[in-house]
């Protein structure tokens, strides 16, 4: 009886039309469930598509990343770049394209340098001869005085100073009979605040002269910021 048993056990597949070695007792149609951690040791077919995922995902974080370290960069370098134009702060300027003389005169009066050689950043003014200064730093600031005595034997008189607000920083002067020309030339570094004025003022009873040779300079430029 047992081996009847299993010659019908055999011969059953058959019967309902399957092949014996695909049968499986989970009944027609039923397939083993899918591993929920790893899917690949149940579905082949799913390996290639987790992997091509994975590389996918990994791919989009690495782009990601490098894009924000170049956003991170370019932000950098557009500050940098905006730092060096704020920065840019130099001026140039001579008194006058022909001949020109100024003075003596009663009082002490400011200078207007009408020859512009440089003026980046727009700090001086041509119509008033103020230097306005655009950021707190430390400048450098320079002038040159010429004059001639006009005649032989007449007294030369040079005296002129370079003011911020009204109060002189520094001065050049010179008063001498015995020649018919005299110039003189003053640098100086002066921390500087935002906002200041800077002039060059013609003392009392003195005289420049120049022409298109520009003998009668004043210049300047930050040399760092502070602020």
């Amino acid at each position: 009886m047992q081996g009847k048993g299993v010659v019908l056990l055999c011969v059953l597949p058959l019967v309902l039309g399957q092949d014996p070695k695909t049968f499986s007792w989970d009944g027609p149609g039923q397939t083993l469930a899918p591993d929920p951690i790893n899917p690949c040791l149940t579905d082949q077919n799913s390996c290639g598509c987790c992997l091509m995922q994975k590389k996918k995902w990994e791919l989009e974080q690495y782009i990601n990343s490098s894009m924000n370290s170049l956003e991170d960069l370019l932000d950098k370098a557009q500050n940098t770049l905006k730092n060096i134009r704020d920065n840019r702060v130099a001026f140039s300027v001579g008194l006058a394209d022909k001949r020109r003389c100024i003075g003596p005169l009663k009082t002490a009066t400011n200078l207007v340098y009408q020859s512009i050689f440089i003026n980046i950043g727009e700090a001086y003014n041509s119509s008033t001869g103020v230097f306005t200064v655009p950021r707190s730093g430390v400048y450098n600031l320079a002038f040159t005085v010429f004059t001639d005595a006009g005649s032989p034997g007449a007294a030369l008189a040079v005296c002129v100073s370079i003011r911020r607000n009204g109060v002189a920083l520094a001065a050049l002067r010179e008063i001498y009979d015995q020649d018919q020309e005299d110039q003189a030339t003053a640098v100086l570094l002066v921390q500087l605040s935002a906002g200041d004025r800077i002039t060059i003022s013609l003392q009392a009873g003195c005289w420049i002269c120049d022409d298109q040779n520009h003998y009668n300079t004043f210049s300047g430029f930050l040399l760092y910021a502070t602020e």
